[in-house]
């Protein structure tokens, strides 16, 4: 569990730190990648939730490391969990997953898509987990689902994004932020709603 811990502090620093401690292509990498997978198989839930927690850190580095654990078996287990597991370990997973899909962020502004990480989690089912966080009462889950669902909405190719949010109900769980307390919460949410189902949505289909 220390060992898992410290890894974790390493790799949640700068990108740069995380270059040096993991080198993609090398076999200490990747028994580290091996070790953090059966962790994710373990049935002892603290080991999956420090897992996945390390595997959103390496998830936010470079490009390469993005590719690394997007290519490897924690990706299904990932999306396994986001969809199952009890909510503190969804989180967990749901940050690694979402670390995926962006590019590392140069300057301000919108982050990139990853636009083969993005079609690929999407097409493998995991959006109903990310709007299921939508919908949950922890501040920090339900901005995480709408930050996933704003990168699906403007990513998917051929403007899919906003019809594949709205056929799992995505509109809805964004709708419930139309009064909420949370200023930030509230103009996410509804400048989400405003921008991809306004009046001119649907006239195309």
């Amino acid at each position: 569990m220390e060992v898992l811990r410290s890894l974790g502090n390493l790799v949640a620093g700068d990108s740069q730190t995380t270059h040096v401690v993991l080198i993609a292509g090398q076999d200490i990498t990747d028994n580290a990648i091996s070790a953090l997978i059966k962790c994710l198989k373990s049935e002892h839930r603290v080991l999956k939730k420090e897992a996945a927690w390390v595997l959103s850190n390496i998830a936010a580095g470079s490009l390469a490391h993005k590719q690394l654990i997007h290519s490897s078996e924690a990706v299904p287990l990932l999306l396994r969990l986001l969809l199952t597991a009890p909510f503190d370990i969804r989180k967990e997973a749901a940050y690694a997953l979402g670390n995926l899909c962006v590019a590392p962020m140069e300057g301000a502004g919108q982050p990139n898509v990853i636009l083969e990480h993005l079609v690929s989690l999407v097409g493998r089912g995991c959006l109903p987990g990310f709007i299921n966080l939508v919908r949950s009462a922890d501040i920090d889950a339900a901005r995480l689902g709408l930050q996933f669902l704003e990168l699906v909405m403007r990513g998917m190719p051929n403007g899919e994004g906003p019809k594949l949010v709205e056929r799992e109900d995505g509109i809805d769980a964004m709708e419930r932020f139309q009064f909420h307390e949370n200023e930030d919460l509230r103009n996410m949410a509804n400048g989400l709603v405003d921008r991809y189902f306004g009046e001119n949505y649907g006239l195309d289909d």
